[in-house]
């Protein structure tokens, strides 16, 4: 069985600056005190769909990855992302051994749609021995992305948000719809204050969620909280 795992969403401010938003990412890491760090959908470029991709291996990402070698940390950070030509909404796993793409948005609204491709599967990445089914905004109101994820036998199902404050019950309904799917604790990274140029304000609450769809940490709406919890008895997938 793995030990316990700690886990924190964050809801940085969002400029409209990789540079910017770099910094606040490691100030995030390094204040959250815990092994896996989740942030927002397109959390390093804003929620602005013009935004340029991110590439894994822009030397400006690096002192994210210091922050993470440094405190042992893993992130999940958003960001548009381009592979092989084709433009997806984009989770990237960063760690001490660097920047990644781990997921790609399956489930996209209208105006994504214009620019990006939908991902192909659902995943789960491998966290010290915890299968962590990932998510991205829109993918967590859908029920075929929740049949899909649950068919993965996740430990832990965590995602990356952008909501609208009119959008934050709707946000806490769908923690605990995502729990009774899949039958695991949820970590949910919402956005909080301006999110980008269709998000004027946003509705922050990042939270994690038992299995049961309780919440065991949830902050409020302004932008730097961290919500953080130690979470026992994972490893299901191990059974």
């Amino acid at each position: 069985m793995p030990d316990p795992l700690t886990v924190a969403a964050c809801q940085p401010h969002v400029a409209d600056d990789l540079t910017r938003n770099v910094a606040t990412h490691v100030e995030a890491v390094r204040r959250a005190g815990a092994r896996l760090v989740v942030f927002p959908e397109l959390s390093l470029t804003g929620y602005d769909l013009a935004a340029d991709a991110v590439d894994p291996g822009d030397p400006l990402l690096v002192p994210l990855v210091e922050a993470c070698a440094a405190v042992g940390a893993v992130a999940l950070v958003g960001a548009p992302a381009r592979t092989d030509g084709v433009e997806t909404i984009a989770a990237l796993r960063v760690d001490e051994g660097g920047v990644a793409v781990a997921y790609r948005k399956q489930h996209l609204g209208r105006a994504e749609q214009e620019r990006f491709t939908p991902g192909p599967a659902p995943v789960a990445i491998d966290v010290d021995g915890h299968r962590v089914a990932l998510g991205i905004c829109k993918d967590t109101g859908t029920a075929a992305h929740l049949r899909d994820v649950a068919v993965l036998r996740p430990d832990l199902y965590v995602a990356g948000l952008v909501h609208r404050p009119d959008e934050l019950e709707e946000q806490r309904a769908r923690a605990g719809r995502i729990a009774r799917a899949t039958g695991v604790p949820v970590v949910l990274a919402s956005c909080a204050g301006p999110g980008g140029p269709a998000y004027p304000t946003t509705a922050g609450h990042s939270g994690v969620y038992a299995a049961d769809g309780t919440a065991l940490d949830e902050v409020g709406a302004d932008p730097g909280a961290i919500a953080r919890a130690t979470l026992p008895g994972l490893g299901r997938s191990a059974g």
